[in-house]
């Protein structure tokens, strides 16, 4: 085939391409229709939910399984999710919170998760983020809630306690890269600014390149970044995304302690979707601490139903002093009948329990 005709072939397969994907937009404009008309039937008020992560995996999934190449995968899941970015912007005005300002990792996993056609609302804190989904300000609310390296974020978990209404309906995984970003040579650092998990991901090099330059711990990645670039003699350790973002330059990079370092997000929303077959459920919960075994007979509850738990944490409870709340993720759904039968079981055990949310297991 020579050039003329390999560009007219592209020609007509975009045309055709630009005919089904507004076919696929109509029908997607159906199924919101149709949802509509379900909730009114049911005499419920309000907006149906838009992002069905379990139907966004087998999608996934499906188009994975129809391609043949040359194109990967992962090319072709990143084509769909701006299709899927798209249809949902179509159904909903939808609005998506994250711990700012742009360029942090959150910024970067709810770009990941939901695409380009919705619009994102920057917050300058992780609580922010979670009390603004319960309150409905945004529809979801994307916030870390572990790092590979690094451990678990509390700030999510202990704003948990103080906000549990709100509902975790997806994960995202995020590979994450930290680099040294300023405006000086490194001879020249005088001051870093970081987040705590950053900083906590970069100690070693930071303890090898920089020993005795302060280092200053802010609310974002992104936050550092701005900071940096308006100081003298200071340094972010953030991605390089922020470089581009804020005119810095790339002094050093990678300087995270281990190369499949990794951030774990959650996805918040007002209830979770429906059992998949392979989900997981973060369970809230204390127990009476002066009864010996209340902990070990909780979790005893779990293996007597063969249900694995995949992480345990535990953060103050602020009811009390040295009382202390229970985040424990088990595989499974709240509405599988095991699942179910546990948490029933559980609750002789428990003076308080909550079911943060049942979300579909994603691959990293």
């Amino acid at each position: 085939m020579d050039l003329d005709a390999a560009r007219s072939g592209i020609a007509e397969v975009d045309r055709r391409l630009v005919e089904l994907l507004n076919k696929r937009a109509r029908l997607s404009l159906n199924v919101g229709a149709a949802k509509r008309q379900t909730l009114r039937e049911q005499h419920v008020d309000g907006e149906p939910e838009v992002y069905v992560p379990g139907q966004e995996k087998r999608v996934f999934e499906k188009v994975r399984g129809l391609n043949h190449g040359p194109l990967s995968g992962d090319s072709i899941c990143s084509i769909y999710r701006e299709i899927m970015s798209a249809s949902i912007s179509l159904q909903s005005d939808v609005t998506v919170g994250y711990l700012g300002p742009a360029g942090t990792f959150s910024h970067q996993a709810a770009m990941k998760r939901f695409g380009d056609s919705l619009a994102y609302v920057p917050y300058a804190r992780i609580e922010d983020v979670i009390v603004a989904t319960a309150k409905e300000e945004i529809t979801y609310g994307l916030v870390p809630i572990e790092n590979s390296t690094f451990g678990t974020v509390v700030q999510t978990l202990d704003t948990f306690v103080l906000q549990p209404a709100v509902k975790i309906r997806a994960e995202v995984f995020l590979p994450v890269t930290q680099s040294l970003l300023s405006r000086y040579q490194l001879p020249a650092i005088r001051k870093v600014y970081s987040h705590p998990q950053a900083f906590g991901q970069s100690q070693r090099w930071l303890d090898q390149h920089l020993p005795n330059v302060p280092r200053v711990e802010v609310a974002s990645t992104a936050r550092a970044a701005e900071l940096a670039a308006t100081e003298n003699y200071a340094a972010a350790i953030a991605s390089e995304a922020c470089a581009s973002l804020y005119r810095l330059d790339v002094v050093a990079k990678d300087v995270t302690l281990a190369a499949d370092n990794t951030t774990r997000f959650f996805v918040l929303g007002q209830s979770s979707d429906g059992p998949t077959g392979d989900d997981k459920t973060l369970l809230m919960f204390t127990v009476d601490h002066r009864e010996p075994g209340a902990l070990c007979g909780a979790l005893n509850v779990f293996a007597k139903h063969r249900i694995n738990q995949t992480a345990i944490n535990s953060r103050p409870s602020r009811q009390r002093q040295w009382h202390y709340m229970f985040f424990v993720e088990i595989t499974g759904h709240a509405q599988d009948t095991g699942v179910a039968q546990a948490l029933e079981e559980i609750k002789a055990y428990c003076l308080d329990l909550v079911v943060l949310g049942s979300y579909p297991h994603q691959s990293y």
